[in-house]
Parts: C-alpha cells; sequence; structure tokens
C-alpha cells in the first residue's frame, strides 16, 4: 500500500548550483549527496518536513535524467511515494493495469528499493515506488 510521498525528484544540469539555489530557497542546506551509479546519475537530498527534495544530475550521456533534460529542460521529473513491500505493490499495480519500467526493483539512492511506473498509465507523471531497505 502506497504510505505517503517520499520524496519528488528534480531533474537539474548542474548539482553544485542547483543546490545553492535550492538552499537560498529552502532556508536550509542540502544533507546528503549520493552518486548512484546504476542509474548514471548524482543526487542530492533536501528535507521539507517529513518529504524530501532529490535533485537529480546526470553523470553519464546515456542516463534518463540526461533524455529528460534534453527533451523537457530542468524541471520535476518523478514523485516518489513510499510503500511497506515494493513486490506485493508492484504485483497489485500489475494487476490494476499499471504499466511497469522495472519489472523488478533495483537499489537507489537514500537507502531504498526502487522501481517506476511508466508515465504513459499514470497520466504523464512518472511515479516511483521505494522501500527502506532492511
Amino acid at each position: 500500500m502506497i504510505k505517503k510521498v517520499e520524496h519528488i525528484g528534480i531533474a537539474v544540469k548542474d548539482l553544485k548550483n542547483s543546490n545553492a539555489l535550492f538552499a537560498k530557497l529552502f532556508g536550509k542546506e542540502h544533507y546528503k549527496i549520493e552518486a548512484v551509479e546504476s542509474e548514471g546519475v548524482s543526487t542530492s537530498f533536501f528535507m521539507l518536513g517529513e518529504t524530501k527534495i532529490e535533485l537529480v544530475q546526470a553523470t553519464t550521456e546515456n542516463s534518463a535524467i540526461t533524455k529528460f533534460i534534453e527533451k523537457k529542460g530542468e524541471g520535476i521529473h518523478h514523485i516518489a511515494y513510499e510503500v511497506d513491500d515494493i513486490y506485493k505493490e508492484i504485483e497489485r499495480l500489475k494487476k490494476e493495469g499499471f504499466e511497469m519500467i522495472n519489472a523488478e526493483p533495483k537499489e537507489g539512492a537514500d537507502n531504498k528499493l526502487i522501481c517506476f511506473l511508466h508515465p504513459k498509465s499514470t497520466n504523464g507523471v512518472l511515479v516511483e515506488l521505494c522501500q527502506e531497505r532492511k
């Protein structure tokens, strides 16, 4: 079951400049920078109440973030929802007719297992499911 918005992902061209911009906006610094080699990205996290803002910069030319920015420019990339059991949630959503980008969860940033739903099946919104790794 989906519990809450875990984070909102924002695609950025330059993580250093974007960290400075969002630090001014939020009135506080990011709390973590992390590379996710499997996705070809570097991420930076800000905590706002119970919700995180994840800035995502491509580190490879074939990263999904590179393609996103080339098509749409910088901006909101995805909304991530926290789930208790990502495997059960994938199966539930498939039965409901949602198209998954990932058939199996994979390791993501911030100690999470993640998977994505295809925007074609979610009114154009890239949805990420994430579960704390145990």
